[in-house]
């Protein structure tokens, strides 16, 4: 477990007594996909690691989580924040309303903590990988716990 020193993420779960796991790896940035990148790098099955989307829904931002080996359903999305409508937010504004850069945007230790919806496939396994906070850095957790600490709801989101 993280205590000091780390990022947002790491600090905001230390805080709040969460056991968790560092898995820090080396970023390429050349790849295309930094979640992908990420399962490769640490030999973990795509549908335990899951990247961190932030949408625009009615005139705010929220924050979607999905596996990497799939992609948010918008449509679901918007279902689930009960709103009508959710598209991708714009890359500055979800950088500046988490605090972290794309590719690095956790769900933990927001800048100013968004509405979050995780996909109900993550309660399937013991444990997931969420970011770290910036790229090259996954951390894994059960997944109840990083429903409690996001404050989200669970919903089917993603899309294989």
């Amino acid at each position: 477990m993280a205590r000091r020193g780390g990022t947002p993420a790491t600090v905001a779960l230390a805080r709040a007594g969460i056991e968790f796991k560092l898995h820090p790896y080396e970023h390429d940035p050349r790849a295309e996909s930094y979640g992908l990148e990420a399962t490769t790098a640490l030999g973990v099955d795509p549908a335990r690691v899951l990247k961190t989307l932030v949408v625009a829904a009615d005139g705010g931002l929220a924050v979607g989580v999905v596996p990497v080996s799939g992609t948010l359903d918008l449509k679901a999305m918007a279902r689930a924040l009960g709103t009508a409508r959710a598209t991708m937010a714009d890359v500055a504004a979800a950088e500046r309303a988490t605090g972290y850069v794309a590719g690095g945007i956790s769900p933990l230790g927001q800048r100013r903590a968004l509405r979050t919806v995780v996909d109900v496939s993550a309660l399937d396994h013991d444990t997931v990988l969420v970011s770290g906070g910036r790229r090259g850095l996954d951390l894994e957790m059960a997944p109840a716990d990083l429903v409690a600490i996001t404050s989200a709801i669970t919903a089917q989101i993603g899309r294989t």
